[in-house]
């Protein structure tokens, strides 16, 4: 059967002929395109067989074959459930009207996130078609920003453990943790008494920097468990599949370790050379139980962050997505800003506010780009300019971490700038003596980019882009319906969490007025890191390259809706069609990552239909399979 391939959002014929030339196929639309839940897939078992020991009350336990009221009655009979369910059989449609009204009920976000996760723990396939079923409504639920409310609360919140706890007390028996849990799963994973627990996809962090609200210690689990089930909903990776773990090595938080309800190792935060021998420990676990296995990298500090990357990168599939899945999202949106403003990249002076692991990681991913079109690594450099609190980076300046060195200027290029104050320039100063037309902020501050702040870009250019991308919400660096205002209405804006659109009165009459509205994107990685990791288990990936996340950034900003100067559109797609966009970013990393021999299929090649048929093919999508007994492993007397 051939597969429509779909290229177009809003005015993309270029991008059309374009993506021919690169042998995806290009008719249709994307919204047109076919869903995986309408396949006939043989590759996919259909029935799946339980032993008795496993059956009746046990079965209505494990989230992952927990059918609830869909059990037939023939099911039903063989598998010892009459009477543990309401007589009334439901198709998974009937069962998700009911939940969604359930859902509809809670009055506030948090309510509505427990009550997600509780599904989650209950019935895996009605919880992810469920969230397939209202991605738009429920992403900014089960992820940014209310997951950082439900990450605060984590410990207080808590019902059912997910994933592993790798405590540091507890370390000499991490091998038996892992053992365990290769052998009998976890509570979102629960395993047969004759398979083995299979993980492609990993996500970890020691809950140092969560969101932009710090040191949350094992609070932090909730974040590794958000983007396990992202990796599902939006990436089609089975959950089963996916491994949420938090490494305890302790909290600074005093708040957290006085509070009662306290979950995690009460005591002061592990650091130095123990810290990293016990990464060191996780890291040879995972090499030697999940050998092949995706292992992303969250929410770690800027003390370990860079130089666990640095040193794991190029000894198996790993990234870390605070900085290099940050800076892909954050260059896919400002090639799509540039598109709409009709500018390249290379002819702009940006200001990176925030010189963090996160903010060099963009700034670094910006000069790659800058140099693909024709700058050398010098004048890419010089374009940049990195700010934090004492002002803009430079040369002169004590304590700069090496990947902070990097990207710092000359000082002696600042010597002509005015203003300043003991050879320090403010944000500001920055602005007014560099002259940039994009500003990017990842500081978490709210309020920094304030009307001093966006008046000077404002005279600096006609069509300032700005990107407050911190979160949660009540930690990004302005609100966009501000920054309009406050730029005349001329500004392009993307968000790193959720905002309502800005309506902008463009004209008045004494009877009548007429408005525009702004749709302000959502620069969050869940456009990328979902589609990365399903490309790692199509091609058998062995490493997570530069050219991948390269791939994947343009492969994005080539679905942008004002690729083609559409003033007024969005900068992404909307969120409805994240599943289908990452498919089509899937396939460009997977042509990457076969270009650079980076995996393990021996195939090479890169063909985008037969690719993009391997990825179909590939993504799970939530739905009932029967659940019959085993006579094999028949144990009942």
């Amino acid at each position: 059967m051939m597969i429509a391939r779909a290229a177009r959002f809003g005015k993309r014929r270029a991008a059309v002929a374009a993506l021919g030339r690169r042998g995806l196929r290009t008719t249709g639309s994307l919204r047109e395109h076919r869903d995986p839940a309408t396949r006939d897939d043989s590759f996919q078992e259909e029935i799946e067989y339980v032993a008795w020991e496993e059956a009746g009350h046990r079965l209505l336990e494990n989230p992952i074959y927990n059918k609830s009221t869909a059990f037939d009655e023939e099911e039903r009979k063989a598998l010892g459930l009459r009477g543990l369910l309401p007589p009334h059989i439901e198709t998974l449609e009937q069962q998700l009207d009911r939940a969604y009204a359930s859902y509809s009920v809670k009055t506030t976000d948090l309510e509505k996130h427990i009550m997600l996760r509780q599904l989650q723990d209950t019935n895996e396939v009605m919880f992810y078609a469920l969230l397939s079923r209202h991605i738009s409504e429920m992403m900014p639920i089960i992820y940014t920003p209310t997951v950082g409310q439900a990450a605060i609360q984590f410990s207080q919140i808590w019902r059912r453990p997910r994933g592993i706890f790798i405590s540091y007390p507890l370390r000499a028996q991490m091998r038996d943790m892992f053992k365990n849990l290769i052998a009998r799963g976890h509570t979102g994973a629960p395993v047969d008494v004759d398979t083995r627990l299979r993980v492609n996809t990993i996500v970890v962090t020691d809950g140092s920097r969560i969101l932009g609200l710090g040191d949350l210690g094992a609070n932090g689990q909730s974040i590794p468990i958000g983007k396990a089930s992202l990796y599902t909903a939006i990436g089609g990776i089975p959950g089963p599949e996916t491994l949420p773990v938090f490494l305890d090595v302790g909290t600074d938080n005093e708040a957290i370790l006085n509070q009662p309800s306290y979950i995690g190792w009460r005591s002061k935060r592990l650091r130095g050379k123990e810290y990293f021998d016990f990464v060191d420990q996780f890291v040879s676990c995972v090499k030697e139980f999940f050998p092949g296995a995706l292992l992303q990298w969250e929410d770690f500090d800027i003390q370990s962050a860079s130089p666990i990357l640095k040193k794991y990168r190029n000894e198996l599939c790993t990234f870390n997505d605070d900085i290099q899945g940050t800076a892909t999202i954050v260059l896919a949106t400002l090639l799509s800003a540039c598109q709409q403003t009709q500018s390249p990249l290379k002819n702009r002076n940006i200001v990176m506010v925030g010189s963090g692991s996160a903010g060099c990681g963009i700034a670094e991913m910006i000069k790659m780009a800058m140099m693909q079109e024709g700058l050398t690594e010098e004048e890419a450099k010089k374009q940049i300019f990195m700010v934090d609190r004492y002002g803009v980076v430079h040369s002169g300046q004590e304590g700069l971490l090496p990947f902070q060195q990097e990207l710092a200027q000359d000082q002696e290029r600042l010597a002509d700038w005015e203003g300043g104050k003991d050879g320090n320039f403010s944000l500001v100063d920055t602005i007014k003596n560099a002259k940039p037309s994009v500003m990017i902020g990842v500081t978490g501050m709210p309020g920094l980019f304030n009307e001093e702040v966006v008046s000077a870009i404002s005279e600096t250019c006609d069509r300032p882009i700005i990107f407050p991308l911190s979160n949660p919400t009540e930690r990004a660096e302005g609100k966009p319906a501000d920054i309009m205002a406050w730029s005349n209405n001329r500004a392009v804006v993307a968000t790193g969490t959720m905002f309502e659109p800005t309506e902008v009165v463009v004209s008045k009459t004494k009877y009548t007025q007429t408005t525009k509205r702004f749709v302000h994107s959502m620069a969050n990685n869940s456009w990328i890191f979902p589609a990365v990791g399903l490309a790692c288990k199509v091609v058998g990936a062995t490493r997570v390259t530069d050219g991948m996340l390269m791939g994947a950034a343009r492969a994005l900003a080539e679905c942008s809706p004002g690729r083609d100067g559409d003033q007024d559109a969005p900068l992404l797609p909307p969120h409805e069609e994240l599943k289908t966009v990452t498919r089509y970013i899937a396939v460009r990393v997977c042509q990457e990552a076969i270009r650079e021999g980076k995996t393990t299929r021996n195939d090479e090649d890169d063909d985008g239909d037969r690719l993009l048929d391997v990825v179909e093919r590939t993504f799970w999508t939530p739905r009932y399979k029967r659940v019959e007994i085993d006579s094999s492993m028949w144990t009942r007397t």
